[in-house]
């Protein structure tokens, strides 16, 4: 099972964007996904991380109130739709499926916020 990112791309200061993270198959004991970033230079981050038991979403303090993660259950997928973009959100974006065997890391996608 692979998980894969969409949505990265270029996108001016205050701008949105939307990011789209799918699982390839099924995974029985996934419970949830969690969206990472890297910047250059920078430790990959946990930018917030939502659960399907019913455990609220996590949303880390420089993108609470900008970022909202969500899950279509029939599509079996998971979004991160961004708002109000800064500079400073330029980074390597990645999801991880949460499962109680083994996470599974999707490849990443590019968000570069430049004018």
């Amino acid at each position: 099972v692979q998980v894969v990112e969409s949505g990265g791309g270029l996108v001016q200061p205050g701008g949105s964007l939307t990011l789209s993270c799918a699982a390839s198959g099924y995974v029985a004991d996934s419970y949830g996904m969690s969206w990472y970033r890297q910047a250059p230079g920078n430790e990959r981050e946990l930018v917030a991380s939502l659960t399907v038991t019913g455990g609220g979403t996590y949303y880390a303090d420089d993108v609470e109130g900008r970022f909202t993660m969500s899950h279509d259950y029939a599509k079996d997928t998971w979004y991160l739709q961004m708002e109000s973009l800064k500079p400073e959100d330029t980074a390597v974006y990645y999801c991880k499926l949460l499962a109680l065997d083994n996470d599974i890391w999707g490849q990443g996608t590019q968000v570069t916020v430049s004018s």
